[in-house]
């Protein structure tokens, strides 16, 4: 009887385990590219790109460009990844793929394969490279020679400036890019994640950057957070990651609600940009920034700080000043600051006589002594 009991009890939370375990896989299955239209529509505009569908034009500055701008290398165990100080960061630099646009600039093109980064990399003697892969292309056709990119969409960077923080500051002219593309070789490392059934482009090796650079590069270890954003601390990178499905539960394939015209959309340097840069990693506050290496420059023969010049006063003396006017910012109650004053004009007119010439002033000098 007593066996009967544990056999039943046993069965009971096995059914209890297959329960659970369906109900998660519901509620991963549960995030559709909905996640993308709400979460990234705050921070630019989706339209309906031919050929592409629904795409993210970001609300960002003419000088913006994917995996550039606002971010930096980490190594983890998916391999180099990247993490970007855009507070939405966490979706377009990890899903989907960025294609460029002469007229409208770089835009997203959303897909539902997590990865590290999707750019195809590059080495050469001296540096490496990186540049965003394009949409609809494999991993293994990048690899392929047919397989072209651009040369101004690559960033390459001195190897040794490779795993620095602040890697925006070194990044070398493009002038220099086709030489160094013709003297480059595409790096081929992946790296398989069993859970994910995904295979990813792991970029520069470990041990290569940690000879080059002379640093230790301890990989960073990812931890899934529970709604949407990113943050970087005591070398974890806490990161969202859904499971997203390209329909939603009802089968249906979801669109953004704000569908912007093409034609209506600004072009980059017109926009404003919207939410540049967050603090994802406040850690790094605390760190010296290191200053990149340029050429000697002549120093100024007198580098002294010049001193300013003695205030002088606006006013005349003796003149009523009229009462103060407020110019809309907070009263200084501690007096640091100075107000400003407006200094009146004096009711008192003075006659000023006119000039007379040398001549006119002779003849009435004679007049008089006549």
């Amino acid at each position: 009887m007593r066996l009967s009991k544990i056999f039943a009890l046993l069965i009971a939370l096995n059914m209890c385990g297959c329960i659970i375990s369906r109900e998660a896989t519901s509620q991963q299955g549960s995030v559709s590219f909905d996640v993308f239209y709400n979460e990234l529509s705050p921070y630019g505009q989706w339209v309906d790109y031919p050929g592409y569908g629904y795409v993210w034009i970001p609300s960002v500055g003419s000088d913006f460009a994917p995996y550039a701008n606002a971010g930096h290398w980490i190594l983890t165990d998916y391999g180099w990844t990247w993490v970007s100080d855009y507070s939405w960061g966490w979706a377009p630099f990890h899903y989907g793929r960025w294609d460029y646009d002469d007229a409208y600039g770089w835009f997203w093109v959303p897909d539902n394969e997590w990865g590290p980064s999707w750019v195809n990399w590059r080495k050469a003697d001296g540096y490496y490279g990186w540049a965003p892969l394009r949409p609809g292309n494999s991993m293994s056709i990048s690899f392929g020679s047919g397989y072209s990119i651009p040369q101004d969409r690559w960033i390459f960077v001195r190897d040794r400036d490779f795993s620095r923080d602040d890697i925006n500051r070194y990044y070398v002219n493009k002038k220099n890019n086709i030489t160094i593309i013709q003297n480059s070789s595409v790096i081929n490392r992946t790296t398989t994640d069993q859970n994910r059934r995904s295979t990813y482009i792991g970029g520069p090796d470990r041990v290569d950057v940690q000879r080059i650079t002379g640093r230790t590069i301890q990989p960073v270890v990812i931890r899934d957070n529970d709604k949407p954003g990113h943050i970087l601390r005591n070398d974890q990178l806490q990161l969202y990651r859904p499971q997203v499905q390209t329909k939603d539960d009802h089968g249906r394939r979801p669109a953004p609600s704000r569908v912007m015209n093409l034609n209506d959309v600004k072009r980059p340097p017109q926009r404003n940009a919207v939410n540049p840069a967050s603090n994802i990693n406040p850690a790094a506050e605390s760190r010296p920034v290191e200053q990149p290496v340029l050429p000697d420059k002549v120093k100024p023969v007198n580098d002294r700080k010049q001193e300013a010049p003695p205030s002088r006063s606006v006013n005349p003396q003796n003149v009523t000043q009229p009462p103060h006017v407020r110019d809309g910012r907070p009263s200084n109650k501690t007096g640091k600051e100075k107000q400003l004053q407006i200094a009146a004009p004096s009711n008192k007119i003075r006659k000023v006589q006119p000039l007379r010439s040398s001549t006119e002033q002779d003849e009435k000098k004679k007049r008089k002594k006549k």
